[in-house]
């Protein structure tokens, strides 16, 4: 299930474009265009709406792009975890994450993040935050499974940066890329 960005966006009660989906389609416009292309007018154009709608949102440029860091965070990595967390047993936990992560697209922009992170000092402590989260909650999920601290932390990493590459230079279909994951959960959880 991915994110596009399409006229459902729309509410039709108002044909206004919420915060949340100025900061989806600025994600999508950040992973073709790169940070210098996420402008207000290349952005409403995207979503079909004129840019003068971006100011209910928004102040300016630079508030749209520290809005677009936390919601990757807040979207793509702490509701994740938060969710993961109500899964039991722990195996079916690391599992779940990694099925939801790969399925729904979760990393996807994390490439477009690191890439915008190597210029600009906001984006890279959002990043580095981001990412430090992922390690620390994978390990503990693999420490969760009965994994000693040092192969805890060891598979949480592979598992964690096996998804984000996978996710931003592969580009393999959807059925493919569950077709193989289940058998890389099963290597990552073998003693």
């Amino acid at each position: 299930m991915g994110m596009s960005i399409d006229h459902s966006m729309v509410s039709s009660k108002s044909n206004r474009l919420s915060r949340d989906d100025w900061l989806r389609g600025a994600l999508e416009l950040l992973s073709t265009a790169g940070v210098e292309g996420v402008k207000i007018v290349p952005l409403a154009e995207r979503l079909g709406v004129t840019s003068g709608s971006f100011y209910w949102h928004f102040k300016n440029r630079r508030e749209l792009h520290d809005a677009v860091v936390d919601y990757w965070e807040r979207e793509m990595t702490d509701a994740a975890i938060e969710a993961a967390k109500l899964i039991e047993p722990p195996e079916e936990r690391i599992w779940r994450l990694m099925e939801n992560v790969m399925t729904q697209g979760l990393a996807r922009f994390d490439l477009a993040i690191w890439h915008w992170a190597q210029t600009d000092a906001e984006a890279k402590k959002v990043f580095k935050r981001t990412i430090d989260k992922r390690f620390a909650f994978a390990k503990w999920m693999f420490m969760q499974a009965g994994f000693d601290k040092v192969q805890a932390e060891a598979r949480g990493r592979l598992t964690v940066v096996y998804m984000m590459g996978e996710s931003t230079l592969i580009s393999d279909t959807a059925g493919k890329r569950k077709k193989l994951l289940r058998l890389k959960y099963e290597i990552l959880i073998k003693p």
